[in-house]
Protein backbone atom coordinates (compact mmCIF):
# COMPACT_ATOMS: atom_id res chain seq x y z
CA UNK A 1 0.00 0.00 0.00
CA UNK A 2 2.86 2.34 0.87
CA UNK A 3 4.62 1.65 -2.44
CA UNK A 4 1.42 2.36 -4.36
CA UNK A 5 0.99 5.68 -2.55
CA UNK A 6 4.60 6.67 -3.24
CA UNK A 7 4.16 5.71 -6.92
CA UNK A 8 0.99 7.85 -7.12
CA UNK A 9 2.62 10.91 -5.52
CA UNK A 10 5.69 10.57 -7.74
CA UNK A 11 3.63 10.37 -10.91
CA UNK A 12 1.48 13.34 -9.92
CA UNK A 13 4.65 15.38 -9.35
CA UNK A 14 6.18 14.14 -12.62
CA UNK A 15 2.98 15.05 -14.42
CA UNK A 16 3.61 18.78 -13.86
CA UNK A 17 7.21 18.38 -15.00
CA UNK A 18 6.14 16.47 -18.13
CA UNK A 19 3.58 19.15 -19.03
CA UNK A 20 6.21 21.88 -18.80
CA UNK A 21 8.78 19.82 -20.70
CA UNK A 22 6.37 18.90 -23.51
CA UNK A 23 5.26 22.51 -23.96
CA UNK A 24 8.85 23.82 -23.92
CA UNK A 25 10.10 21.17 -26.38
CA UNK A 26 7.26 20.79 -28.94
CA UNK A 27 9.59 19.65 -31.72
CA UNK A 28 10.35 16.43 -29.81
CA UNK A 29 6.80 15.18 -30.40
CA UNK A 30 5.15 17.46 -32.98
CA UNK A 31 7.79 17.65 -35.72
CA UNK A 32 6.68 14.56 -37.63
CA UNK A 33 9.34 15.08 -40.28
CA UNK A 34 11.53 13.54 -37.58
CA UNK A 35 10.45 9.91 -37.31
CA UNK A 36 11.48 9.73 -33.67
CA UNK A 37 9.15 12.64 -32.90
CA UNK A 38 6.28 10.72 -34.54
CA UNK A 39 7.11 7.65 -32.47
CA UNK A 40 7.21 9.70 -29.27
CA UNK A 41 3.82 11.17 -30.12
CA UNK A 42 2.41 7.67 -30.59
CA UNK A 43 4.01 6.27 -27.43
CA UNK A 44 3.03 9.11 -25.12
CA UNK A 45 -0.47 9.34 -26.62
CA UNK A 46 -1.55 6.36 -24.53
CA UNK A 47 0.97 6.37 -21.70
CA UNK A 48 1.00 6.67 -17.94
CA UNK A 49 2.77 10.01 -18.40
CA UNK A 50 -0.14 11.42 -20.43
CA UNK A 51 -2.69 10.12 -17.93
CA UNK A 52 -1.04 11.91 -15.02
CA UNK A 53 -0.44 15.07 -17.07
CA UNK A 54 -4.19 15.24 -17.79
CA UNK A 55 -4.92 14.24 -14.18
CA UNK A 56 -2.81 17.15 -12.92
CA UNK A 57 -4.60 19.63 -15.19
CA UNK A 58 -8.00 18.40 -14.01
CA UNK A 59 -6.80 18.44 -10.41
CA UNK A 60 -5.70 22.09 -10.62
CA UNK A 61 -8.94 23.12 -12.35
CA UNK A 62 -10.95 21.26 -9.70
CA UNK A 63 -9.13 22.94 -6.81
CA UNK A 64 -9.64 26.37 -8.37
CA UNK A 65 -13.30 25.50 -9.00
CA UNK A 66 -13.84 24.45 -5.40
CA UNK A 67 -12.50 27.83 -4.29
CA UNK A 68 -14.33 29.78 -7.00
CA UNK A 69 -17.56 28.01 -8.04
CA UNK A 70 -18.12 30.56 -10.82
CA UNK A 71 -14.94 29.30 -12.49
CA UNK A 72 -16.18 25.70 -12.34
CA UNK A 73 -19.55 26.74 -13.77
CA UNK A 74 -17.63 28.41 -16.58
CA UNK A 75 -15.79 25.15 -17.28
CA UNK A 76 -19.12 23.29 -17.35
CA UNK A 77 -20.62 25.78 -19.79
CA UNK A 78 -17.57 25.63 -22.10
CA UNK A 79 -17.40 21.82 -22.12
CA UNK A 80 -21.15 21.37 -22.57
CA UNK A 81 -21.13 24.08 -25.23
CA UNK A 82 -18.39 22.19 -27.05
CA UNK A 83 -20.41 18.96 -26.91
CA UNK A 84 -23.54 20.74 -28.17
CA UNK A 85 -21.71 22.53 -30.99
CA UNK A 86 -20.02 19.38 -32.27
CA UNK A 87 -23.21 17.33 -31.94
CA UNK A 88 -25.50 19.85 -33.60
CA UNK A 89 -23.07 20.22 -36.48
CA UNK A 90 -22.50 16.48 -36.92
CA UNK A 91 -26.25 15.82 -36.81
CA UNK A 92 -26.52 17.36 -40.29
CA UNK A 93 -24.54 14.40 -41.58
CA UNK A 94 -27.75 12.42 -41.08
CA UNK A 95 -29.44 14.57 -43.73
CA UNK A 96 -26.49 14.08 -46.08
CA UNK A 97 -26.73 10.34 -45.50
CA UNK A 98 -30.41 10.30 -46.47
CA UNK A 99 -29.85 12.43 -49.59
CA UNK A 100 -26.94 10.27 -50.72
CA UNK A 101 -28.96 7.10 -50.20
CA UNK A 102 -31.78 8.48 -52.33
CA UNK A 103 -29.28 9.46 -55.02
CA UNK A 104 -27.77 5.96 -55.00
CA UNK A 105 -31.18 4.31 -55.37
CA UNK A 106 -31.99 6.46 -58.41
CA UNK A 107 -28.57 5.94 -60.02
CA UNK A 108 -28.63 2.18 -59.59
CA UNK A 109 -32.30 1.36 -60.08
CA UNK A 110 -33.33 3.90 -62.72
CA UNK A 111 -30.28 5.18 -64.57
CA UNK A 112 -28.19 2.01 -64.16
CA UNK A 113 -25.00 4.02 -63.66
CA UNK A 114 -21.90 2.27 -62.35
CA UNK A 115 -19.80 5.34 -61.55
CA UNK A 116 -20.41 8.80 -60.19
CA UNK A 117 -18.27 11.93 -60.64
CA UNK A 118 -18.49 14.81 -58.18
CA UNK A 119 -16.68 18.09 -58.94
CA UNK A 120 -18.05 20.85 -56.68
CA UNK A 121 -15.12 23.26 -57.25
CA UNK A 122 -13.85 21.97 -60.54
CA UNK A 123 -11.81 19.07 -59.18
CA UNK A 124 -13.36 15.82 -60.34
CA UNK A 125 -13.77 12.92 -57.93
CA UNK A 126 -14.90 9.68 -59.56
CA UNK A 127 -15.82 6.50 -57.70
CA UNK A 128 -18.13 3.57 -58.25
CA UNK A 129 -21.68 3.76 -56.94
CA UNK A 130 -20.74 0.88 -54.64
CA UNK A 131 -18.05 3.10 -53.10
CA UNK A 132 -20.63 5.76 -52.27
CA UNK A 133 -22.96 3.07 -50.90
CA UNK A 134 -20.35 1.84 -48.44
CA UNK A 135 -19.45 5.41 -47.53
CA UNK A 136 -22.85 5.65 -45.83
CA UNK A 137 -21.35 3.58 -42.99
CA UNK A 138 -18.92 6.42 -42.33
CA UNK A 139 -21.77 8.93 -42.08
CA UNK A 140 -23.53 6.69 -39.58
CA UNK A 141 -20.32 6.35 -37.57
CA UNK A 142 -19.87 10.14 -37.57
CA UNK A 143 -23.35 10.66 -36.14
CA UNK A 144 -22.74 8.08 -33.41
CA UNK A 145 -19.21 9.18 -32.47
CA UNK A 146 -19.66 12.96 -32.67
CA UNK A 147 -23.17 13.20 -31.23
CA UNK A 148 -22.62 10.98 -28.19
CA UNK A 149 -21.85 13.74 -25.68
CA UNK A 150 -24.43 16.04 -27.27
CA UNK A 151 -27.03 13.34 -26.62
CA UNK A 152 -25.84 13.09 -23.02
CA UNK A 153 -26.16 16.85 -22.48
CA UNK A 154 -29.64 16.80 -24.03
CA UNK A 155 -30.70 13.94 -21.73
CA UNK A 156 -31.39 11.63 -24.65
CA UNK A 157 -29.14 8.77 -23.54
CA UNK A 158 -30.50 5.45 -22.29
CA UNK A 159 -30.45 5.24 -18.51
CA UNK A 160 -31.28 2.12 -16.51
CA UNK A 161 -33.04 3.42 -13.40
CA UNK A 162 -33.20 1.09 -10.39
CA UNK A 163 -33.22 3.50 -7.43
CA UNK A 164 -32.28 6.88 -8.93
CA UNK A 165 -35.79 8.30 -9.36
CA UNK A 166 -36.88 7.71 -5.78
CA UNK A 167 -33.87 9.05 -3.86
CA UNK A 168 -33.30 12.61 -2.66
CA UNK A 169 -31.80 15.30 -4.85
CA UNK A 170 -28.35 15.31 -3.26
CA UNK A 171 -28.26 11.50 -3.29
CA UNK A 172 -28.85 11.67 -7.05
CA UNK A 173 -25.91 14.03 -7.39
CA UNK A 174 -23.69 11.63 -5.42
CA UNK A 175 -24.73 8.80 -7.75
CA UNK A 176 -23.96 11.00 -10.76
CA UNK A 177 -20.52 11.92 -9.42
CA UNK A 178 -19.74 8.30 -8.61
CA UNK A 179 -20.86 7.17 -12.06
CA UNK A 180 -18.79 9.78 -13.89
CA UNK A 181 -15.57 8.97 -11.99
CA UNK A 182 -15.88 5.21 -11.52
CA UNK A 183 -17.72 4.25 -14.71
CA UNK A 184 -17.32 6.86 -17.45
CA UNK A 185 -13.64 7.66 -16.82
CA UNK A 186 -12.31 4.06 -16.47
CA UNK A 187 -14.35 2.89 -19.47
CA UNK A 188 -13.10 5.87 -21.50
CA UNK A 189 -9.45 5.35 -20.50
CA UNK A 190 -9.59 1.63 -21.30
CA UNK A 191 -11.22 2.31 -24.68
CA UNK A 192 -8.64 5.01 -25.43
CA UNK A 193 -5.75 2.59 -24.83
CA UNK A 194 -7.18 0.13 -27.34
CA UNK A 195 -8.39 2.72 -29.87
CA UNK A 196 -5.12 4.69 -29.90
CA UNK A 197 -2.87 1.80 -30.88
CA UNK A 198 -5.60 0.27 -33.06
CA UNK A 199 -5.48 3.50 -35.06
CA UNK A 200 -1.70 3.68 -35.39
CA UNK A 201 -1.30 -0.01 -36.24
CA UNK A 202 -3.17 0.83 -39.43
CA UNK A 203 -1.34 4.07 -40.16
CA UNK A 204 2.35 3.17 -40.03
CA UNK A 205 4.72 0.23 -40.38
CA UNK A 206 6.26 -1.51 -38.56
CA UNK A 207 3.25 -1.99 -36.33
CA UNK A 208 3.32 -0.59 -32.81
CA UNK A 209 1.85 -2.14 -29.70
CA UNK A 210 0.76 -0.94 -26.26
CA UNK A 211 3.28 -3.36 -24.75
CA UNK A 212 6.24 -1.79 -26.60
CA UNK A 213 8.71 0.16 -24.48
CA UNK A 214 9.86 3.59 -25.62
CA UNK A 215 13.41 2.47 -26.43
CA UNK A 216 12.06 -0.35 -28.64
CA UNK A 217 9.72 2.05 -30.44
CA UNK A 218 12.53 4.55 -30.99
CA UNK A 219 14.56 1.77 -32.61
CA UNK A 220 11.60 1.09 -34.87
CA UNK A 221 11.70 4.77 -35.87
CA UNK A 222 14.72 4.00 -38.06
CA UNK A 223 12.51 2.05 -40.47
CA UNK A 224 9.08 3.55 -39.80
CA UNK A 225 7.01 4.75 -42.76
CA UNK A 226 3.44 5.77 -43.43
CA UNK A 227 1.19 2.92 -44.52
CA UNK A 228 -2.37 4.24 -44.27
CA UNK A 229 -4.99 1.50 -44.56
CA UNK A 230 -6.91 1.81 -47.83
CA UNK A 231 -8.31 -1.71 -48.22
CA UNK A 232 -12.08 -1.85 -48.69
CA UNK A 233 -14.48 -4.56 -47.61
CA UNK A 234 -15.32 -5.25 -51.25
CA UNK A 235 -13.70 -4.66 -54.66
CA UNK A 236 -14.08 -0.99 -55.65
CA UNK A 237 -15.73 -0.38 -52.26
CA UNK A 238 -15.12 2.43 -49.78
CA UNK A 239 -11.42 2.41 -48.89
CA UNK A 240 -11.20 5.04 -46.15
CA UNK A 241 -11.69 2.72 -43.20
CA UNK A 242 -8.86 4.39 -41.26
CA UNK A 243 -11.37 7.22 -40.75
CA UNK A 244 -13.44 4.91 -38.55
CA UNK A 245 -10.43 4.40 -36.29
CA UNK A 246 -9.88 8.15 -36.05
CA UNK A 247 -13.54 8.52 -35.07
CA UNK A 248 -13.04 5.93 -32.31
CA UNK A 249 -10.29 8.06 -30.78
CA UNK A 250 -12.36 11.25 -31.09
CA UNK A 251 -15.40 9.48 -29.60
CA UNK A 252 -13.38 8.30 -26.59
CA UNK A 253 -11.81 11.71 -26.05
CA UNK A 254 -15.20 13.41 -26.06
CA UNK A 255 -16.60 10.90 -23.56
CA UNK A 256 -13.66 11.53 -21.22
CA UNK A 257 -14.05 15.30 -21.52
CA UNK A 258 -17.75 15.11 -20.79
CA UNK A 259 -17.19 12.79 -17.83
CA UNK A 260 -15.32 15.69 -16.22
CA UNK A 261 -18.02 18.18 -17.20
CA UNK A 262 -20.74 15.91 -15.79
CA UNK A 263 -18.79 15.47 -12.54
CA UNK A 264 -18.38 19.24 -12.19
CA UNK A 265 -22.08 19.87 -12.84
CA UNK A 266 -23.13 17.20 -10.35
CA UNK A 267 -20.72 18.55 -7.73
CA UNK A 268 -21.95 22.12 -8.16
CA UNK A 269 -25.61 21.10 -8.05
CA UNK A 270 -24.87 19.03 -4.92
CA UNK A 271 -23.31 22.06 -3.21
CA UNK A 272 -25.91 24.61 -4.29
CA UNK A 273 -29.05 22.52 -3.91
CA UNK A 274 -32.15 21.94 -6.04
CA UNK A 275 -32.38 25.56 -7.17
CA UNK A 276 -29.23 25.03 -9.24
CA UNK A 277 -30.52 21.96 -11.09
CA UNK A 278 -29.96 22.31 -14.86
CA UNK A 279 -28.35 25.70 -14.30
CA UNK A 280 -26.94 27.09 -17.57
CA UNK A 281 -28.00 23.87 -19.30
CA UNK A 282 -28.47 24.48 -23.03
CA UNK A 283 -31.01 21.93 -24.21
CA UNK A 284 -32.89 21.92 -27.49
CA UNK A 285 -36.61 22.49 -27.32
CA UNK A 286 -39.58 22.05 -29.61
CA UNK A 287 -41.11 25.22 -28.22
CA UNK A 288 -44.54 25.65 -26.63
CA UNK A 289 -46.40 22.41 -26.07
CA UNK A 290 -43.24 20.30 -25.98
CA UNK A 291 -44.59 18.39 -22.99
CA UNK A 292 -47.01 16.55 -25.28
CA UNK A 293 -44.03 15.03 -27.08
CA UNK A 294 -42.02 14.14 -23.98
CA UNK A 295 -40.26 10.82 -24.50
CA UNK A 296 -40.93 10.74 -28.25
CA UNK A 297 -37.79 12.54 -29.46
Amino acid sequence: MGDALIWLVQNIALGFYNIFYALSHPALWLDWSDKQALIRFIYYGASVELFFAVFDIVLVITIIGLIRPAFMWGCVRVLEGFANTVGRTAAWVGLLMVLQQVMIVFLQSIFRLGELTISPVGFGFTQSVGWFTEELKLYNAMVVALCVTYTFVQGGHVRVDLVYSVVKFRTKKIIDMFGSIFFMVPAGVLTWLYAWFFLWRNMITPKVSASDKLDLMLRKAQIVKWNVETIGFSPNGFNGYFLFKILMVIFTGMVLIHAIAFFYRSLLEFREGEESENKYLDRDTLGAGEEAYEGTH
